[in-house]
């Protein structure tokens, strides 16, 4: 009897023992990424993420959490949803790297219901607003400023062609996002600014209804932007087996570059270190930010909602707060169009 209980005594213990031990090597395969946790944290109830938190504050992945602060994250509400400055793209390509990292389906999940929201989000035009589901002042604009959609289109992409760790993301998203692609890039032909019947480079916003170019902030004319275009430009360009929509979209607005740069002058503080403006430099090649539709001569934009022609016209905190010229479509002129052009004779 005493060594059948000590029999059953031993099982019992080896069968605990392997149960702790499976626990426990279960829990030393989760792995974690610093920075991924906390995206989980601020993630909103709609699966995208915000810019600012409702107070204001800028959203900083480096700041370290403490009561106060997760308090203001608990306050944000979907109103915050957004694609601008990179939110919501900047998570679900961090979560989808850090999946790979770590084998932590936690990240993967939080970056599906991303993507989700990306795929409610856009028109059936094709477009994406800046905000969503938040449609005041110019938020429902469909919104190329700052790179948003083609950051959005840059993940489609990678979806659809299973590239950039987008490989792991659940198969069924493979045709949304195909869908997605194709129905952005229809928007993107479609919103190419004209002159006289010929395409150039596209405006920064458009109204989301109408189509026809829109301004944003009181300093953002409706106008011809050269920042945001060169990145319309850069996503085409990795379209595989591009159309002769596409190829001619392109090349007009490689043309319209061409046409518009401005030689010879670089836009820095002046010696005195107070003031920015242009300065004679032989070497410098550079574009305004804006240019007017018709003419193509640059504009600038104050708070007050004036537009300029001349940089210097506009108020001092404008004038040295903003990005009125610089040297963007450079690299795409000399090196990228070039390369491309020979792998798409």
């Amino acid at each position: 009897m005493k060594r059948l209980i000590a029999i059953v005594y031993t099982s019992v213990c080896l069968c605990l023992f392997s149960c702790v031990s499976a626990q426990n090597a279960t829990q030393t395969t989760i792995k974690t990424d610093q920075i991924a946790e906390k995206m989980l944290i601020y993630q909103l109830s709609n699966g995208a993420w915000p810019k600012q938190l409702e107070d204001g504050s800028v959203v900083k992945y480096e700041t370290p959490l403490n009561d106060a602060l997760m308090a203001k994250i608990k306050a944000t509400t979907e109103k915050h949803a957004t694609i601008d400055n990179k939110a919501t793209s900047r998570e679900i390509n961090a979560l989808v790297k850090a999946y790979k990292a770590t084998n932590n389906k936690t990240y993967l999940q939080a970056a599906e219901r991303g993507i989700d929201y990306l795929l409610k989000a856009q028109y059936a035009n094709g477009g994406w607003p800046q905000y969503y589901p938040d449609k005041s002042i110019y938020r429902a604009e469909i919104t190329y400023n700052d790179d948003a959609i083609v950051n959005v289109l840059n993940i489609m992409h990678g979806i659809a062609t299973q590239a950039n760790d987008f490989d792991v993301v659940d198969k069924s998203y493979i045709s949304k996002a195909e869908d997605a692609v194709k129905r952005g890039v229809d928007c993107i032909l479609k919103t190419q600014v004209l002159q006289n019947g010929k395409p150039t480079i596209w405006a920064a916003q458009y109204d989301q209804n109408t189509l026809k170019p829109a301004k944003a902030r009181n300093f953002e004319p409706a106008s011809l932007s050269t920042s945001e275009s060169v990145g319309i430009v850069r996503f085409l360009m990795r379209l595989k087996n591009p159309s002769p929509e596409i190829r001619k979209a392109i090349t007009n607005a490689i043309n319209w570059f061409e046409a518009t740069k401005i030689t010879g002058y670089k836009f820095e503080k002046f010696p005195d270190g107070k003031e920015r403006g242009l300065i004679a430099d032989p070497t410098a090649v550079i574009w305004a930010r804006f240019y007017d539709f018709q003419s193509n001569k640059p504009i600038f934009g104050d708070r007050d909602n004036s537009i300029k022609d001349n940089v210097a016209d506009i108020s001092f905190e404008r004038r040295n707060g903003y990005a009125w010229y610089g040297a963007w479509p450079n690299n795409l002129l000399n090196k990228e169009y070039p390369k491309w052009l020979k792998a798409n004779p």
